[in-house]
């Protein structure tokens, strides 16, 4: 009897632990999204007050206060932008270790950089505002959709096809960028490697507005979107079985991808393996698939991210212009370790 009792006990054991693992895996999700979001606001109010010169009761110290802000929200808005981006793109091309960066966005936004100093010589400093912004935005968005559509119709549906012809047109860009860049005079040169040097220093508070909204509505949609974007992450098949226009929803997704990088790149500059970086460390503390969990996650932790990385450059090493080369680095080097761990899936 006392065997025969024993073997529904071990049998409610043994199912139990998977229940047990998967109630773990679900209470990771909020737990990791609490502390990502309390970190990014905690380095965010540093970043505004910490080292202020003025005290609080004067009204000084709120002038600066509002002059910092815009860096943070610069900080914050290319963050979700670059997070949602590079999970997005991997729901569409069903790969973890690609990224838009690595597709001619960067060489393309080089390639429109020089050509404007070439063009307009040092009078491209004085080419700012609104209209360059939408209009950089609406070439590379021009671009990623030509490129894009083509790529993901018919036959020539293909990850790899992708990937080339991506790389082929940024060395393609790269080349003519060079090559332009060696007729210009060297105060010339010296404009344009100030603008394609990234920085968050550089972000436009008459901008800022637009493209917090254009990145807002976007995660709005992404948001809205989520039973789809995971039905997307089946595949062709299996999405196409369960009723979903895969081809019309992939070359969406890739139009929405390219808009919000374009919006990150005119904002301050290229950010290759940033939002690589984030999206890696989303899927690790998620261990999900649903994007109902993974976006927010990555949103968080990209802003915990970029934040805690210029606090601790501007306030511990006193080398805030050196964040992007620090988060580049750190996320080239991720991207080396996802490769050589997983290869190329």
């Amino acid at each position: 009897m006392s065997a025969e009792a024993s073997v529904p006990t071990v049998g409610a054991e043994a199912s139990a632990r998977p229940a047990a693992a998967a109630t773990t895996r679900e209470r990771r999700v909020p737990l990791a999204a609490i502390v990502a979001g309390a970190a990014a606001a905690l380095f965010a109010v540093g970043l505004l007050v910490w080292g202020n010169p003025v005290p609080a009761d004067q009204p000084g110290f709120w002038v600066i206060v509002q002059s910092r802000s815009v860096a943070v929200a610069t900080i914050a808005l290319v963050a979700a932008a670059q997070a949602l981006a590079t999970v997005l793109f991997h729901t569409a091309t069903g790969n973890r270790i690609l990224t838009p960066s690595i597709l001619g966005f960067d060489a393309l936004y080089t390639l429109m950089q020089t050509a404007l100093v070439f063009v307009f010589g040092m009078a491209a400093t004085q080419v700012e505002g609104v209209g360059k912004i939408v209009a950089q935005s609406a070439l590379m968005v021009l671009f990623a959709t030509l490129l894009y559509g083509w790529l993901f119709s018919g036959k020539r549906a293909n990850l790899h096809v992708l990937l080339l012809v991506g790389v082929v047109l940024g060395v393609g860009f790269g080349s003519v960028s060079t090559f332009l860049q060696r007729m210009l005079t060297p105060s010339e040169f010296d404009v344009l490697a100030a603008r394609l040097y990234g920085s968050i220093g550089r972000g436009n508070p008459e901008v800022l507005p637009w493209a917090a909204l254009v990145v807002a509505a976007i995660a709005v949609w992404a948001w809205r979107r989520r039973a789809a974007l995971d039905v997307i992450a089946l595949g062709r098949d299996a999405a196409t079985s369960l009723g979903l226009r895969y081809r019309r929803e992939i070359v969406v997704l890739l139009v929405v991808v390219a808009v919000l990088v374009s919006v990150s790149t005119t904002m301050v500059g290229p950010m290759t393996f940033f939002g690589f970086l984030v999206a890696i460390m989303s899927y690790q503390f998620v261990s999900s698939d649903r994007h109902g969990q993974v976006l927010p996650v990555a949103v968080l932790l990209g802003l915990a991210t970029l934040l805690g990385a210029y606090f601790v450059m501007q306030h511990v090493f006193a080398a805030a212009g050196l964040v992007s080369i620090v988060i580049e680095f750190v996320g080239g080097l991720a991207f080396l370790i996802v490769i050589l761990r997983k290869g190329l899936r």
